[in-house]
């Protein structure tokens, strides 16, 4: 057994005693310490003691020195009426000033007036994960809430905050900054407990220039004037993480009743096209789990920089354009956006250890809400896709990382976001929903959407939940020691149900006709193939080619000139094996220009596996990397450093 199955174990055989524990209980390595189910191993917050349940944000942007200024007010409940010390999370902050609503502590103050009164602050020592906690001393008290407001100023590497200048990018006029917090980063630009167990609501007031807009994951009129000055307000409780800004020459065009698209002038004729379908999909999630939560859902597309497909904030999804595909259907990063509202949003995770069930659950929505949308054809061939690239993880991933309750201390978090949670959690559910059934599972899900919304959970909770409402229910049909399979164990379960039909055959055809000589290019048809068959179609082909054969790939369908992302890494995954110079400048144009880390990292991948694709790739990250996210050099870095020590050594 690995060392994390027996941490896993550990955690878990509380919840599940009397059922598989005693199996796995015997080969338990007693002097590894447990996992304490519930504990954010991430966060310093004494939530415990303390716990944060709104902010009120007054910052001002400011561009030339990339930074954010102003205070956020915290409103506190004090849990434990002897605590002395509430400890927040920071990253690279610079605390001005911290004090307290004098209300209640001087004596009453009139409504019209507040007082401040400065409290005593510290920072101990920083982690180089987790950055420094900031401790504010309050004196004993029998008040129940505090109101504390921190002066503070960012720092120009917040690791959440991405500006960009307009000479990043030639089509843009104004500089741009957004924020991508998941999963720690919410702490480099605001001061607060920065754990998902901790939701709060939030209010915030932002101040910029008068030409630029600012949007948040929160209630907002978009038809606002471009004043500089903009207000949000989110009332139902969110995890941290959630919170976001963008600010730029953002542009809205509504494309349903309850949704609608910003983005740059440059891209939002395209993206409003793209995205028109939204409001179906928010009808799908309605069918199968109930009410849309968060009243509208709109979406912000952002630079080619964006180092991943999408992230789900409520209300206000931010996505990478590489997503816009001209395809008929709806993206899939669409499509899971909209079922995080339910798993992630609506019901959240206690800590990251529990990310599977946000995003499994979500990958499983995802799936029905196609299925709902495009039809089940459509959803087969994301899941023949999902289920390559999780076999793709699994070859890579250490054991005790192939499991979906990862143990992560002393880790960054953000190493949890591959396709094991995202692609082996969704199969756990998929099983599920085989097992017992659409009718009793879709119940179930209906149940604990209902019985949990607001909420955080842990893995062990969903365990003890899902052993009552569902095993329990319905004996002998999935035991104990399979669940635990799926969650504790490496790899993929035999039991799994996987897609049946060869839903890519007729693509597997045209290739073999192309390859065998029987056919050019050009006469394969391919008139109605959607963006997942291009995928297959190229990422299938043997890694040697013949010049001549590439080329007659291109001039047939337009590769090298494909304005489809996805299509075209995959074509210049072929083109940096075959050493195809007629596409090298197409490379290096998309790694300059692409910040999604999914799409570009195989390819530095590939480069780096002979000398002269290294020396490329090195010439080229250098260039590119003053407009890449943290996050994405982060995950490059390694790639080139390693191969080129590699090549030093020899």
């Amino acid at each position: 057994m690995s060392r994390v199955l027996r941490l896993v174990a550990l955690g878990l055989l509380s919840a599940w005693s009397g059922l598989a524990g005693s199996a796995w209980a015997a080969n338990v390595d007693a002097r590894l310490a447990p996992i304490q189910s519930g504990l954010d191993y991430h966060s310093f917050a004494n939530v415990e003691q303390f716990r944060v349940t709104h902010v009120e944000l007054n910052l001002r942007v400011d561009f030339p020195h990339t930074v954010l200024f102003g205070a956020v007010a915290l409103e506190i409940k004090r849990l434990d009426p002897s605590a002395t010390e509430l400890v927040l999370d920071t990253r690279d902050l610079d605390i001005r000033d911290v004090s307290e609503r004098a209300t209640d502590v001087l004596g009453a103050t009139s409504k019209s007036e507040t007082t401040w009164v400065s409290r005593p602050f510290h920072f101990q020592k920083a982690d180089p994960i987790l950055g420094s906690p900031l401790v504010i001393e309050l004196p004993p008290s029998k008040r129940t809430t505090h109101l504390i407001k921190i002066e503070y100023v960012t720092s120009p590497g917040a690791s959440a905050l991405q500006w960009l200048t307009e000479q990043q990018n030639p089509d843009r006029n104004h500089p741009l900054m957004y924020t991508l917090s998941a999963p720690i980063g919410t702490r480099s630009w605001i001061p607060l407990q920065d754990t998902p167990r901790a939701r709060l609501t939030y209010g915030a007031h932002i101040h910029t220039s008068s030409d630029v807009f600012a949007v948040m994951s929160a209630k907002f009129d978009p038809k606002a004037k471009r004043n500089g000055d903009y207000s949000f307000v989110m009332t139902d409780a969110i995890p941290p993480y959630l919170i976001a800004l963008a600010v730029g020459d953002l542009q809205f065009k509504e494309t349903g009743p309850r949704t609608g698209v910003y983005a740059e002038r440059s891209l939002i004729a395209a993206a409003a096209k793209e995205f028109a379908g939204a409001e179906a999909l928010l009808r799908a999630g309605e069918k199968i789990v109930g009410p849309y939560p968060w009243s509208r859902y709109d979406i912000l597309v952002l630079p080619p920089s964006f180092p991943v497909g999408g992230m789900e904030n409520p209300r206000l999804s931010f996505v990478s354009p590489t997503i816009i595909t001209g395809d008929k259907s709806p993206p899939a990063v669409i499509a899971h956006a909209v079922a995080h509202s339910w798993p992630g949003d609506l019901v959240g995770i206690a800590t990251w250890r529990d990310l599977w069930l946000s995003e499994g659950f979500a990958g499983y929505l995802q799936g029905r809400i196609v299925v709902e949308v495009c039809g089940e054809r459509r959803e087969a061939m994301d899941r023949v896709l999902g289920l390559q690239s999780l076999r793709e993880d699994l070859a890579t991933l250490k054991p005790e990382d192939q499991v979906l309750a990862i143990d992560l201390r002393d880790r960054d978090p953000g190493v949890a976001f591959n396709e094991v949670i995202h692609q082996k959690g969704r199969l756990f559910f998929v099983f599920l929903d085989a097992k017992f059934g659409r009718d009793r599972f879709d119940a179930f899900m209906r149940e604990y959407f209902d019985q949990f919304a607001g909420k955080s959970v842990s893995t062990e909770q969903f365990l003890a939940y899902l052993k009552s409402n569902l095993l329990d229910r319905y004996p002998n049909i999935v035991g104990a020691d399979e669940v635990m399979q799926w969650v504790m164990a490496p790899g993929l379960p035999a039991n799994a149900v996987l897609q049946a039909s060869n839903v890519f055959e007729s693509v597997d055809e045209a290739r073999d006709r192309w390859l065998g000589g029987a056919l050019p290019a050009k006469k394969l048809d391919t008139r109605d193939w959607l963006t997942p068959q291009w995928r297959y179609f190229l990422d299938h082909m043997p890694n040697t080619l013949r010049g001549e054969q590439l080329a007659d790939l291109d001039q047939a369908f337009g590769l090298t000139r494909s304005e489809n992302a996805l299509v075209t890494r995959s074509w210049l995954m072929l083109v940096i094996r075959n050493a195809y110079r007629p596409s090298i400048a197409r490379l290096e144009e998309y790694l300059r220009t692409i910040g999604r880390s999914k799409l570009i990292a195989p390819l530095y991948q590939e480069l780096m596996k002979t000398p002269a694709g290294a020396t490329l790739a090195r010439r080229v990250f250098a260039l590119a990397r003053p407009g890449y996210h943290a996050k994405t050099v982060a995950a490059l870095e390694p790639i080139v450093n390693a191969a080129h020590e590699g090549q030093d050594d020899e």
